[in-house]
């Protein structure tokens, strides 16, 4: 007779077969009702709605929001097809915000669908849907992503509200940029009559530079005798010239979300310094705090390390062979990769201090520090050899976040441009809290992209004569909330107060 584990393995091999056959979402009739309750038994799956389910592990924190994020798109695509077949799409305004790479996991997905109940479905996580009889994109109107139905851009945008331009200004502007010609939009407009649509798309597209687009709108408008009114959609006009062919729009999103960021952080931030620092003594300052701040860094991210153990790999006194268990020796490891990633970083604070421009700086060293962090995990045989390579190369979810990173493919276009941005940014300030948050907004490797990311704040600090600046573990719940806020709402004061504030405190101590 087999045991409790042996049969929990054999329900486990299932699971994994549906799993490796691309399944996300897991229907009641693909597992039996005995390996479906033990799965849920032993927490390897939870139900989403009746008859639905996701596959999770038994090890996360109850109420923990990560697995469902990571699998919310994925879910979605199957439950809707199921339900609707291929006779739904999603709304034009969320289409758009996929389009231009907007994944972050709405509290309501907005569903069109003829079959529609007008009716709201709860999800986990206080997320849910609502599908509404509303009109569809014609044929040859639609867009697939990942089985997502969607709206094409023009269709998207000769549909979607006014309030899309308001509520969404930088992915409005990042997706107006990925049209590179005025047919596909007025071919919309003059089949349906829209002069109002017409006289707004018109004056969204001369916001953000697009003025052959806008006037073709126009004229072409005319010339057909609709009467039609150019009207900016916009609270304010861009102070940026966007390319007029640019590969991937997750780079005009950056590019936009920088130039939409840059006042409220000036607004909040501390003044530069009086003062330029005396390179030995702001190097021998930062050693002096080393301990302090690899402590709250490492703790930050869920590493169990304490002063002790920093302060003796500091020193030398560490034994990378003798471990007690594996906990204990991956957290050694860690403390060890920070030590030899502080000593990277501080050669780059040398550098900016020294006058070097310090986006350029981190452009040309950031790949070392990250080298030097998981250097010691390679060394024990933690990770492969391969995992220094460089940027990641799969999707990348952040603990408890809604927002989902750019795919893979896009961060080899969006790091450039991020240092091309900290390389022509003149205040200081802006560089401080956009270096950092940008940096772990992209997400560029797999994992250590919170103690890269402050590694990099801090040689921004160093560039503006600020101190170098801790952020405390006791604090780590406001940090979060922060970053949230700037990725999910595109709100980056919060950010901007609270590094503003523990950087004033440091230029005090």
């Amino acid at each position: 007779m087999a045991t409790p584990k042996e049969k929990l393995a054999k329900s486990l091999e299932v699971l994994q077969t549906l799993q490796k056959n691309g399944v996300v979402a897991v229907r009641s009739y693909d597992l039996t009702r005995t390996h479906r309750e033990r799965l849920i038994k032993n927490g390897f799956l939870i139900e989403v709605m009746k008859g639905w389910y996701i596959p999770v592990r038994p090890d996360d924190v109850t109420g923990d929001s990560t697995t469902w994020y990571a699998s919310y798109w994925g879910f979605c695509a199957v439950y809707l097809k199921a339900r609707f077949g291929m006779n739904w799409s999603l709304s034009p305004e969320q289409s758009l915000l996929l389009h231009v790479g907007n994944m972050r996991v709405p509290r309501q997905l907005l569903v069109r669908s003829p079959k529609a109940r007008n009716k709201v479905t709860a999800l986990l996580h206080d997320t849910s849907l609502f599908d509404t009889r509303a009109a569809l994109p014609k044929a040859g109107q639609v867009a697939e992503k990942d089985g997502l139905r969607l709206f094409s851009i023009p269709a998207g945008l000769v549909s979607c509200g006014s309030g899309f331009f308001l509520q969404n200004a930088t992915d409005a502007r990042a997706v107006l940029a990925m049209v590179s010609d005025a047919s596909d939009v007025l071919a919309l407009l003059l089949e349906g009559g829209r002069t109002k649509v017409a006289g707004r798309l018109a004056g969204a597209f001369r916001n953000i530079g697009r003025d052959r687009i806008a006037d073709d709108i126009v004229k072409t408008m005319q010339t057909a005798d609709y009467d039609i009114r150019e009207k900016d959609p916009f609270e304010n006009a861009l102070n940026l010239i966007l390319p007029a062919r640019e590969q991937s729009p997750y780079v005009n999103r950056i590019r936009l979300m920088w130039q939409q960021m840059r006042e409220p952080i000036l607004k909040q931030f501390p003044p530069v310094p009086d003062q330029p620092p005396d390179t030995v003594a702001y190097l021998n300052a930062a050693d002096d705090i080393y301990v302090m701040d690899a402590y709250h860094s490492l703790s930050i991210e869920g590493y169990r390390v304490s002063p002790e153990l920093i302060e003796r790999i500091r020193i030398g006194d560490w034994d990378p062979e003798k471990k007690e268990n594996d906990r204990e020796h991956r957290n050694a490891l860690a403390a060890r990769g920070y030590w030899q990633a502080y000593q990277a970083v501080r050669e780059s604070v040398r550098k900016v201090l020294s006058g070097e421009n310090p986006g350029t700086v981190s452009g040309d060293d950031h790949g070392d520090w990250y080298r030097e962090m998981f250097g010691p995990s390679i060394t024990a045989g933690l990770l492969r050899t391969a995992d220094l390579a460089g940027y990641r190369s799969g999707q990348v979810y952040i603990r408890r976040s809604m927002h989902v990173p750019p795919r893979y493919e896009a961060v080899r276009d969006c790091m450039p441009a991020f240092f091309d941005l900290l390389r022509e940014e003149p205040e200081s300030s802006v560089r401080v809290v956009l270096g950092h948050f940008v940096f772990v907004y992209i997400h560029p490797y797999m994992d250590g992209n919170g103690r890269i990311g402050r590694f990099l704040m801090n040689v921004m600090l160093a560039a503006g004569g600020y101190s170098w600046t801790v952020i405390p573990l006791e604090k780590r719940g406001d940090y979060m909330a922060a970053l949230e806020c700037g990725s999910v709402e595109q709100d980056i004061t919060p950010l901007a107060i609270f590094l503003g504030r523990l950087v004033s405190d440091s230029l005090v101590t």
